[in-house]
């Protein structure tokens, strides 16, 4: 059987690739990366492997297929430590465009996207566009509620919907590191998928397949 191939985008210092060359018995064809540190950091343990720089302004049409994307799109925006602007034009976090476009002309077998416990509550809409949403739906009574309490897509769901659009199932799981052995908490949310019309896939990708 032929050893998978990686792209990583939003590479930093390597460790969700390491962790998907792991599990996934793959190996790292190209990656992304345009700050110097972490792609110094990057070149030092995947030598010879290039460095596509800044996402974007990658022709995603001329870069190699592989059979993974992974990515830790930036999280500034929806961490509690940040403005929580949410993944929203004009935001870092708003970057995920550019991975569900690689996404689109690549084609992978599978997705594993990481972020912060933020991308579960942060908004993927700006507070105008909610607005404008809003004036456009028709507004009922009673369990439909009123305009105060019409449910705000989230960043997590986002990164769902636009992955179940381009043709993928997949499943949203949430863990603290403390819960594998590490000395702190550092919450994290991961969503696998798995691409539909794949010949081999025989229904939804489970994380624990893979543990």
């Amino acid at each position: 059987m032929a050893t998978l191939k990686v792209g990583s985008l939003f590479a930093g210092y390597g460790g969700l690739s390491l962790a998907v060359e792991h599990v996934f018995g793959a190996e790292l064809a190209w990656y992304s990366e345009f700050d110097d540190a972490p792609s110094k950091v990057m070149a030092h343990h995947w030598p010879g492997v290039p460095n596509l720089g800044d996402i974007t302004k990658i022709d995603w049409a001329t870069v190699p297929p592989v059979d993974i994307i992974d990515g830790g799109s930036p999280c500034q925006d929806l961490s509690a430590a940040g403005r929580r602007a949410g993944m929203t034009e004009g935001t870092r976090s708003n970057l995920w465009v550019n991975m569900r476009e690689a996404i689109a002309i690549l084609k992978p077998q599978y997705v594993v996207w990481e972020n912060v416990r933020g991308a579960l509550s942060a908004p993927a809409v700006s507070e105008e566009d909610e607005h404008a949403r809003n004036r456009e739906m028709e507004f009922g009574t009673g369990l439909l509620g009123d305009e105060r309490s019409r449910p705000t897509l989230r960043a997590a769901g986002r990164v769902l919907g636009d992955l179940a659009s381009l043709g993928y199932d997949a499943e949203q799981h949430s863990l603290p590191a403390s819960e594998i052995g590490a000395p702190h908490g550092r919450f994290r949310v991961f969503v696998l998928a798995t691409r539909r019309e794949d010949p081999a896939n025989t229904g939804s990708a489970t994380i624990g397949q893979y543990a």
